[in-house]
């Protein structure tokens, strides 16, 4: 079960959910709108490798905004940090930004119960485009799940756990290690 803004809210009292800064204005009627961080990250090489550490390149949004470019991953993140207890937490693109035809989000919008940090965000376009640090991007919503027995920011091959704000790069080299 999806949780309503009402279970949001009871669920962020009791601790069960955590955003920072919290906003009660981007609570919405069953998600809260994530804004997009002044961070982003470009991998330095063309080719990457899902067995070596991919170096990336970092930057900082300008003021103007920055306008991206089809064929292109863009690594961003979210200026909250979040952290979700018996709950799973999904992070989809904001309709408005899909319509700009961003994909804000790729296909690994599913967080694990536990997890904590801010999210980085895969960001791809289909037409150039020119988006803003601090603009509403994501939407976060819960879906209902009870106590886990062994919460992602437990784990010790926990690889994303407590994430900063600058946007991660895949660890994917941990698995075969």
């Amino acid at each position: 079960m999806i949780l309503s803004d009402l279970q949001i809210l009871r669920a962020i009292e009791i601790g069960d959910i955590q955003i920072s800064p919290f906003n009660r204005d981007s609570l919405g009627s069953n998600s809260y709108d994530l804004h997009l961080s002044p961070h982003y990250a470009l991998y330095k090489d063309e080719k990457l490798d899902a067995k070596k550490d991919n170096p990336l390149r970092r930057f900082l949004i300008p003021e103007e905004g920055l306008t991206l470019y089809p064929n292109t991953l863009y690594l961003m993140s979210t200026v909250e940090h979040t952290e979700s207890y018996n709950c799973v937490p999904c992070v989809e693109t904001k309709s408005s930004v899909a319509r700009l035809g961003i994909s804000a989000h790729l296909t690994a919008g599913f967080g694990d119960n536990g997890f904590t940090g801010h999210w980085t965000l895969e960001v791809t376009c289909v037409k150039p485009v020119t988006i803003y640090a601090g603009m509403p991007f994501v939407q976060i919503y819960w879906e209902e799940t009870g106590v886990c027995l062994n919460p992602y920011n437990k784990k010790s091959d926990a690889k994303y756990s407590e994430q900063s704000e600058l946007p991660q790069g895949s660890k994917m080299i941990k698995n075969f290690m």
